[in-house]
């Protein structure tokens, strides 16, 4: 593996555990900053080991390029542009470099499953980090003992990321062998602890909703296999319940009687005055990170606050919200775009890849097994990020450049196939015709 892709590699891993904050002398150097700007220099100086061709020849990299721009113009047309700017220069435009570099990465498959493979690693290092180093504790108002005093997600925060790192995780044990699947399937247990261990009703409808999809519309993978991966999962969740646990959970079935239902600063409420922000602003919002400023000073709540007393600048506590808020209408339709269009474009992608590819040499497997597991990440991504603030963050930047990855390795790996076939077979009396069918399994040729 090159320096670039070693690099890459090392920093997916803590974006996602975070784990280099755990080590304080690790923590001061600021990692992952340096492996970025470390990283982004490499690839200038040294084109041949970047993809080639254009970054932008997929969909997920132009509907991330498109999501940015309406970013950066929604700062300018928000509620403060200091605010919104320097979040996007101090925190989003890492993102978005880091997604590139991603998507400039990855070449081939081998490529591929080394950055999924990332990301694995990384939710086993949350998994460490959630079970053996945080400590849980029971919040004022909450039934449930559950993930505390966590270096930057909270406990929410972690199940969302740990739904996409389930879906990868399932691909990484289905694709390997030997020790490494046993290590593929000890971070599938520690998900299921670990989602446990959060006390999160949102990750826990994640797991019900994934379970669901895994049982009844992965009908390509074995039903054994299919029952099995849930029983894990289950079992590692159940066995690893806090006190409290079950009890709160219970409260999803009567929605009416918590107080994100009624409450000023419940969710519902939060949400609505979300809405209201959009519809106001429909086509640049209150502008990228102004969400709480505008709860402040432009909501209802707000103008009927009584001098004197305190008002909270509230979070959106919802992607969709976030996003349709700070953005506008066009930010939210791009965003939609990214997740549910990722769903149907993969779910298209796989079924017209060769049969035979799902019990093929193991890169026809992995590529093949790719396509069918991505779907499950993003619908993981879907339901959980309705119950955090994750629009701008990383987890599904990460998929989408995944996304183009793959796109990128089946197009150069039927394009390898093409080639030997041409090659051990004399020229057909109409081989232009024919090479161009062939090639019109290519992802770049189907839209």
């Amino acid at each position: 593996m090159d320096p670039l892709r070693l690099a890459l590699l090392a920093l997916t891993v803590m974006t996602v555990s975070r784990v280099h904050q755990h080590f304080d002398f690790i923590a001061q150097l600021r990692p992952a900053m340096l492996l970025v700007a470390v990283t982004g220099f490499y690839a200038v100086a040294n084109p041949k080991l970047l993809v080639r061709g254009s970054l932008f020849r997929t969909w997920p990299a132009k509907v991330v390029v498109a999501l940015a721009s309406v970013a950066c113009l929604s700062t300018l047309f928000g509620l403060s542009v200091g605010r919104s700017g320097s979040y996007v220069i101090e925190n989003y435009s890492k993102v978005i470099v880091y997604a590139f570099l991603l998507i400039a990465a990855i070449r081939c498959t081998r490529d591929l499953a080394t950055f999924v493979w990332g990301y694995v690693i990384g939710c086993g290092g949350l998994a460490w980090l959630s079970l053996f180093v945080f400590g849980l504790s029971q919040s004022e108002g909450d039934s449930v003992y559950r993930l505390n005093d966590l270096y930057t997600f909270d406990a929410n925060d972690v199940g969302c990321v740990m739904m996409i790192g389930l879906a990868l995780t399932l691909l990484a044990f289905q694709t390997s062998r030997g020790r490494a699947r046993w290590f593929a399937g000890l971070v599938m247990v520690g998900i299921g602890a670990t989602i446990a261990k959060t006390g999160s009703r949102g990750a826990f409808v994640g797991v019900v909703v994934v379970g669901i999809y895994l049982l009844f519309l992965l009908k390509h993978i074995s039903p054994v296999k299919r029952i099995a991966f849930v029983a894990v999962v289950a079992i590692a969740l159940i066995l690893s319940a806090p006190p409290g646990y079950w009890e709160q959970m219970k409260t999803l079935a009567k929605p009416t009687q918590d107080y994100n239902w009624s409450d000023q600063e419940g969710r519902v409420e939060i949400a609505k005055r979300g809405m209201g922000y959009m519809f106001k602003r429909p086509f640049f919002g209150v502008g990228i990170y102004n969400f709480q400023l505008a709860e402040g000073t432009i909501s209802d709540k707000a103008r009927y606050h009584v001098p004197g007393t305190p008002i909270l600048w509230s979070a959106p506590h919802n992607s969709y919200i976030q996003v349709g808020a700070e953005l506008g209408i066009p930010g939210l339709t791009l965003w939609l775009t990214l997740i549910f269009g990722g769903i149907y474009a993969m779910h298209r992608l796989r079924s017209r890849l060769p049969r035979h590819w799902a019990r093929g040499d193991p890169e026809e497997r992995f590529l093949y097994l790719t396509a069918m597991y991505l779907p499950v990440a993003l619908v993981g991504f879907a339901v959980t990020a309705f119950f955090v603030s994750f629009a701008f963050l990383d987890p599904i930047y990460i998929v989408a450049a995944l996304m183009t990855g793959l796109y990128v390795s089946v197009d150069a790996k039927l394009r390898t196939q093409l080639q030997g076939a041409v090659a051990a077979a004399p020229p057909p009396p109409h081989s232009g015709r024919r090479q161009t069918r062939s090639l019109r399994l290519s992802p770049f040729r189907s839209r």
